[in-house]
């Protein structure tokens, strides 16, 4: 009886395992709608270097895209943005709330913002300076994050 569970337990991992995969792509039509339109929108004249599309076991699919500057952008199944991380340069500041943009501006004069990473119930940014800070969804402060 062992014998037969293990060997049912290992059809399914494998079976699970191929339906796992990562996909590399060039084509932003592979894209959902919404995550080609904020690449148009905040990344006017960056291109696509390549997409790697990350197929749950669930169902889902995640996109990782990577710009022609580096800039790397994730989006979730629905084309969402979940993460983004510019490198050296700021993150649009359209993309966030007001208030966050504010606030950076007024405390930490002289830095960007240059990565952002998207929860569902806050933000979490990476200054130039080094600093990480947290805020609530509306964009208010919440406290710096070491």
């Amino acid at each position: 009886m062992k014998k037969y569970l293990s060997i049912i337990v290992a059809l399914i991992l494998g079976l699970a395992s191929a339906q796992a995969r990562d996909v590399i792509s060039r084509n932003v039509a592979d894209l959902p709608a919404s995550a080609r339109t904020t690449l148009t929108k905040y990344f006017p004249k960056k291109s696509v270097n390549h997409i790697k599309i990350d197929k749950k076991l669930v169902g889902n699919t995640d996109y990782e895209v990577i710009l022609s500057d580096g800039t790397e952008v994730d989006f979730d199944h629905n084309g969402n943005w979940k993460e983004i991380d510019m490198g050296s340069n700021a993150v649009p500041d359209a993309m966030l709330p007001n208030a966050l943009v504010n606030y950076v501006r007024k405390n930490y004069k002289g830095s960007k913002i240059i990565g952002v990473d998207k929860k569902n119930n806050k933000y979490e940014i990476e200054l130039s300076n080094g600093l990480d800070l947290e805020f609530d969804r509306a964009g208010n402060f919440l406290k710096i994050d070491r």
